[in-house]
């Protein structure tokens, strides 16, 4: 015969409410989303004193994140608009290169920074309990926060370079929206592997950069793709890179048109990677105080 305690059940039911675990065990992810949300505003402060710390030392401050983007869209387009002639049947390629510039670095960057979200913090970790959700989302927003002000920036490259606004600038939210759910995603899945070894660090700057040049960053995969193998061409423009810098340019420019199925992957890819990602993370979780 089994006793029933209406102490313990009640005791139980405060403790999931208050998102109150075992030391040794993990919480449900209800429960752990839970205790993450309720930590938004350290997440968002966490976010800003980072962007804050990584200027401070510098005399421009701030400005930096205005400066950067673009000074690499120059770069970019000098290297490969005038040397290497990648601008060849692009209409706009001013809007075309900085699109994808912009576009790429928030996912490279993001993604990058999240791998050394936990080895960074393990002094906080094995101080305080908390989800270490919180650190890569920190990453995250952080990063959110610095695309911003290159989106502003790409806008203005985008009107002055005379494109017009027309109603598929309206998209332009859903395309952001799900790109960076795919980005947070790829971020917790690289956030767990940086956890478990230092060599992720040492190998991403390799990824990334491929990633970048089989991305469309610089030129017309379709073009480029042309006298290939239909499989390849296909492979480049599904990729997700690729996919998300060819809905922005989309959206953006009137003389960028993207087939049906690039709006499905990117929107495939989003909640793929976001759902495994997070569930990836979540079931690390009790391995990252280690």
């Amino acid at each position: 015969m089994t006793i029933h305690d209406p102490t313990n059940s009640a005791a139980r039911a405060l403790a999931e409410e208050f998102s109150l675990v075992s030391a040794s065990k993990i919480p449900s992810l209800r429960v752990y989303l839970k205790s993450t949300w309720r930590r938004k505003d350290f997440i968002a402060e966490l976010a800003d004193a980072r962007s804050t710390q990584q200027y401070s030392d510098s005399l421009l401050g701030r400005i930096w994140q205005l400066i950067t983007p673009l000074l690499n869209a120059g770069i970019y387009f000098l290297i490969f608009g005038v040397l290497l002639g990648t601008n060849k049947g692009i209409d706009n390629f001013t809007a075309f290169l900085v699109s994808g510039v912009f576009v790429f670095n928030f996912m490279q960057v993001t993604v990058t920074a999240a791998s050394g979200s936990i080895p960074k913090n393990s002094r906080l970790i094995k101080a305080i309990q908390f989800p270490k959700l919180v650190l890569p989302l920190a990453t995250v927003v952080q990063q959110i926060q610095q695309y911003a002000v290159s989106l502003v920036v790409l806008l203005v490259i985008v009107l002055a370079t005379g494109e017009p606004l027309t109603l598929m600038w309206l998209t332009l939210p859903v395309v952001l929206v799900m790109q960076t759910l795919f980005t947070t995603g790829f971020a917790l899945i690289l956030a767990r592997w940086g956890a478990r070894s230092r060599d992720i660090n040492q190998l991403l700057p390799f990824f990334t950069r491929t990633w970048r040049y089989v991305s469309g960053v610089f030129f017309s995969i379709t073009i480029f793709t042309a006298s290939m193998p239909a499989a390849v061409g296909t492979a480049l423009l599904l990729n997700p890179g690729a996919v998300y810098i060819d809905l922005v340019r989309d959206s953006l420019m009137v003389t960028q048109s993207s087939d049906p199925i690039i709006w499905i992957m990117g929107a495939v890819w989003a909640v793929l990677f976001f759902v495994v990602g997070l569930v990836y993370f979540y079931r690390g979780e009790k391995k990252y105080v280690n």
